[in-house]
Order: structure tokens, then C-alpha cells, then sequence
């Protein structure tokens, strides 16, 4: 049975992926889960992503960019550089720490692409565009303050970004261990270790 593609929503076939896939994990999904989730039938499905693998692109796409987008909503906040570098950093943590479906799948896949090649060129374009958002908003702030990078700036930003997901993964396993005002400050001060004063010009 042919399908219109004005009467199947791509869109909602995402969504109802990254809800199971929170739910289940990537490994336990099956596009029937999927279909179901969405409300169609398995067909339906088939008719836009024909398999799991070809669906999952697209879901990671939309996680990676709905995770992104939170963070970016952040940057801009205080007049202040140190201030909007808190903000930041605040915004960096919540995005990982909270459980989004998003945040999930992402942490999920994350772990699938240690045995499956196909998905690490896109995981691998996550980290690169989360260490140039670092780069491009925390870097500007922290030069705007009247400092410089100790270390290349990528591999500052890199190290910020390890720090993170690092901790996170801790905070995930083990939800007390981990006050979110105390990790902020932690994070912030190893920042500020990695520049110091610039020379008067």
C-alpha cells in the first residue's frame, strides 16, 4: 500500500522514536515500538525511514539539536563576562544533567557507537559543534574579561566538555552524590585555571 507523504508526519514519527528510545534504549526498540508510539502503522513508518538504522539519524539530529539549542539559549544571559561564563556553565550542566528524553537518547547512543561505526561520525559531530559553541560564546566572554588561553582554546574547550559529561555520568549513576551549585563552582574555577591575565598592551 503506497503512502502520501502529505499524510504521514515525519516529524511525529522523530518524536514518538526519541520517546521510546528514552523509555527503552536504542538496542530494545523496534519500529513497531515506534509505530505504536506514533499512533500508525508499521507500514506507515516504513514508508519514511524503511529501518531502524535509517530512522536513527534523524532522531540523533533532533536530540543533538534540541540538547544544543537549550544551551545556546543561555549564553547570552549578564552584562558581566564572569557572569555570563556562571550562566553558561549553569546552562552546560542542567542541559546533561537533566533526564530529557533528548538527553537520553544522546547519552544512550553515546554508548551504542562503542560497537557500531555508523553512529559515531554523527556523535562525533555533536562534541565538535558542543566544543566550537564553547568556543564562540564562553571563549569571547572569558577574552572580554581580560584573559588568555594557557592551552589552544579547542582543547580548553574539549577539557570543559569532558569535565562535564564525566561528572555527569557520576550525578546519572548516582543522583546525591553531586550538589549542582558545588559542581558549577568546581567547573568554573578549573575554567578560570586554564587562562590567566593577559598583558597590558
Amino acid at each position: 500500500m503506497a503512502y502520501k507523504k502529505s499524510a504521514i508526519s515525519s516529524a511525529q514519527i522523530v518524536a514518538a522514536a526519541l520517546r521510546v528510545m528514552a523509555r527503552k534504549g536504542y538496542a530494545k526498540t523496534s519500529l513497531m515500538d515506534i509505530a505504536r508510539e506514533a499512533g500508525m502503522s508499521k507500514g506507515a513508518v516504513h514508508y519514511h525511514y524503511p529501518t531502524k538504522e535509517s530512522l536513527i539519524q534523524v532522531v540523533l539530529e533532533a536530540a543533538t539539536d534540541a540538547v544544543q539549542e537549550r544551551t545556546i539559549a543561555a549564553w547570552s544571559q549578564g552584562d558581566n563576562p564572569f557572569e555570563s561564563l556562571h550562566a553558561s556553565l549553569e546552562a552546560l550542566w542542567a542541559v546533561r544533567v537533566q533526564r530529557t528524553d533528548e538527553m537520553l537518547v544522546v547519552s544512550d547512543l553515546l554508548a551504542q557507537a562503542l560497537y557500531d561505526d555508523k553512529l559515531r561520525p554523527h556523535l562525533a559531530d555533536f562534541y565538535r559543534l558542543a566544543a566550537k559553541q564553547i568556543l564562540e560564546y564562553v571563549g569571547e566572554r572569558v577574552l572580554a574579561a581580560g584573559l588568555r588561553p594557557k592551552l589552544p582554546m579547542e582543547l580548553s574547550a574539549r577539557v570543559v566538555i569532558g569535565m562535564l559529561d564525566g561528572l555527569v555520568m557520576q550525578a546519572l549513576m548516582d543522583s546525591d552524590a553531586l550538589d549542582p551549585k558545588d559542581v558549577v563552582h568546581a567547573i568554573e574555577l578549573m575554567v578560570m585555571s586554564l587562562f590567566e591575565l593577559a598583558p597590558p598592551s
